[in-house]
């Protein structure tokens, strides 16, 4: 009988000189000792998430700009085990360093040096019981663990094995490879994305106006950044292009005379296509302070049916909701609603300031059973309005994976559902969490009908910008049912084509409709549009030439439209949260375009980022345009990038170029 021990953490910290206060490191496998790539760092002081970053190709990592003092640090990545450190001190003006090997969990080498017996079937393995899983753990943790049995030739084990379950959790041979990100526990993928087609170029003379709502949401960028970390393309229906723009921040000009937001318009040449332009219109949302903010009432709406039970679903959801908790105010209100079999208030509505009672709730959460979505927001909503704040800001925050399996759960009836609750003054934010049953399609509906917002939260870095840095943004509305119209000049332009927003699209009529839904802008938000257009002097065969003449009636153009430069009109209307009346913005857009790498940066990186989401997609609407020309684009145009969103752009990029090399 021999002893074992499997250390998860093997750490080294050391100081040297430096001219900036940073910490500094590498993480790498406990087992292989290779680089954990896109690894999460997180500092924490006194349980609150101050900074972080993630690793890069090496596994190395640095955060700069840190005022001295001791942290929390806390490594994470997803298949590997969350480990912290405690009471990591950072001196003044050096380069403090933290290296860390972390675990990726139960792998096929614990199970054979801990056991020392044969390699049993995969049958076997995956019905072994939960007391040897403990005794497993234990050895992990560096408890030691020993049992009686033959030994293994651990090398000709090691070079026969695959893949192997014990209670449900994967383990593999050799390196654990990243967790697949489109597969559950058992194998099987049941990840649901609604279709995308992407819009066609149109005529102007037969189609002059496109309409459509806007949208702020930006869990599609969350969400392929999770693929691409797990050395995966994603779906092709996972990439909408317009919330893989709207993900960055843009200098577009401040909101004047009182305005909810300004409107900025541009135009270029367009990155993807030689003698194509790209029109390019940006909105700024006008920023408010939480201080000045109106009150919230929050209700939390929390799924803890069994599908949540992992650790990157219900245990990443409770300590993102504590970030918002951090951010309350006494004047606010928190009320939490959750839902597996049945639906239950688990902690009544209550003032912000009492945050050890409201993070004493969440922190009780325990996933299990099955998922009674529909009967869940049906409460969450009775909740809100029972304690809605007149003039505030009332909210359902909902958190879950979005498998709806028992009561309504249909996409029909969900809509139905969340149109009847939006008219009653109250938002929604969806949450969208974890991996394998992943259901993207029935949250953007939710988001999209329920007045709301939409994001993947795949790391606490990702929930700190939702909750903490863009926290304005997320809760409070300052513009509702947001519509573009934009109506093109025949005499210039030949064809239009709007690049993503499908799901958006709007009829003309809709656009002086005020009963029509359309979205919602909030505080500091920016929106991005993109139109590819091509010019009138530009032979081009597209679907909309195809088309009989008219037998009853011709298309004759205006005077104004062959003696102006206008290219475009473009038209805005929205309502103030408060009103039912809708006001209306307009503005020209003048046929004086620049080339691109001379264009703003704002447009050339949304010109990039739309690239490359179109390379993702494998879009039909783009030729000989490689990922190395995108990766450049990047490069040029990335500017100050102050929360180095751009530079972690360029490294999925870079991943999403190795895996086409790779594939080819």
């Amino acid at each position: 009988m021999k002893a074992f021990f499997i250390p998860l953490l093997l750490l080294t910290f050391c100081v040297s000189a430096f001219s900036q206060t940073s910490l500094q490191g590498s993480v790498t496998d406990v087992i292989t000792g290779r680089p954990i790539i896109f690894g999460t760092v997180a500092l924490y002081q006194k349980g609150v998430l101050i900074t972080g970053t993630e690793t890069d190709f090496d596994g190395f990592y640095t955060v700069t700009e840190l005022d001295p003092g001791t942290y929390d640090v806390v490594f994470s990545y997803t298949g590997y085990t969350e480990t912290r450190i405690a009471g990591v001190t950072v001196s003044a003006g050096k380069a403090n360093r933290l290296d860390a090997k972390i675990s990726a969990g139960i792998t096929l080498e614990q199970i054979m040096v801990s056991y020392e017996r044969p390699l049993i079937q995969q049958d076997k393995i995956r019905g072994l019981p939960t007391r040897n899983v403990n005794a497993l753990a234990n050895t992990a943790a560096g408890v030691s663990s020993s049992n009686n049995g033959d030994a293994v030739n651990i090398r000709s084990a090691r070079s026969n094995a695959t893949n192997y379950y014990i209670d449900g959790v994967r383990v593999t041979n050799g390196t654990p490879p990243p967790h697949d990100p489109a597969e559950t526990h058992d194998g099987h993928n049941t990840e649901d994305y609604a279709h995308i087609a992407e819009n066609e170029f149109k005529s102007p003379l037969q189609d002059p106006l496109s309409t459509f709502s806007i949208d702020v949401d930006k869990a599609s960028y969350a969400n392929v950044r999770r693929f691409l970390n797990a050395n995966q393309r994603p779906p092709k229906d996972a990439v909408r292009i317009e919330e893989m723009i709207n993900y960055f921040d843009y200098d577009y000009e401040k909101p004047k005379d009182d305005l909810p937001f300004s409107v900025t318009t541009e135009l270029s040449s367009c990155n993807w296509k030689e003698g194509h332009l790209l029109l390019h219109i940006g909105l700024q949302g006008r920023q408010m302070e939480m201080k000045n903010a109106p009150p919230s009432n929050l209700t939390f709406l929390i799924d803890v049916s069994g599908s949540m039970k992992s650790a990157n679903k219900l245990d990443l959801v409770k300590p993102a909701l504590r970030l918002l908790v951090n951010e309350l105010r006494a004047e606010d209100r928190v009320a939490i609603v959750v839902y597996a079999g049945a639906a239950g208030l688990v902690l009544p509505s209550t003032p912000g300031n009492e945050k050890e009672k409201i993070i004493g709730a969440i922190n009780k959460l325990e996933a299990g059973g099955s998922t009674a979505g529909a009967a869940g927001i049906q409460l969450a909503y009775q909740i809100a309005k029972e304690n809605f704040i007149e003039n505030g800001n009332n909210r359902v925050i909902l958190a879950t994976d979005g498998d709806f399996n028992i009561g309504v759960s249909s996409d029909g009836e969900l809509t139905r559902l969340i149109e009847e609750k939006r008219n009653d003054g109250i938002f929604l934010t969806c949450l969208g969490f974890g991996t394998g049953n992943y259901k993207d399609n029935k949250l953007e509906i939710l988001a999209n009908k329920g007045n709301g917002n939409y994001a993947y939260i795949d790391n606490l870095l990702e929930a700190k910008k939702a909750f903490v840095t863009g926290l304005t943004g997320t809760l409070f509305v300052i513009a509702k049912d947001v519509k573009i119209q934009v109506e093109f000049n025949p005499h210039i332009v030949e064809a239009y084509r709007l690049v993503g927003y499908e799901n958006r699209l709007l009829a003309k009529e809709d656009f002086n409709n005020d009963k029509k839904d359309a979205g919602e802008i909030g505080a500091g938000h920016s929106v991005t549009v993109l139109y590819e257009i091509v010019p009138k002097d530009k032979p081009f065969d597209f679907a909309g030439k195809n088309v009989d003449s008219l037998k009853y009636q011709t298309t004759a153009l205006t005077p104004a439209a062959s003696s102006s430069y206008e290219i475009a009109t473009v038209k805005l209307r929205y309502k103030l949260p408060d009103e039912d009346t809708s006001r209306l913005i307009s503005q020209t857009v003048e046929n004086r375009w620049r080339s691109f790498d001379r264009a703003s940066n704002q447009l050339q990186w949304a010109g990039t980022v739309a690239a490359f989401g179109l390379l993702l997609r494998d879009s039909p609407f783009i030729e000989n345009l490689t990922f190395e020309e995108v990766i450049l684009s990047g490069k040029q145009s990335a500017g100050k990038d102050k929360n180095g969103d751009r530079a972690e752009c360029l490294k999925l990029m870079e991943a999403a170029r190795l895996l086409k090399v790779v594939g080819d």
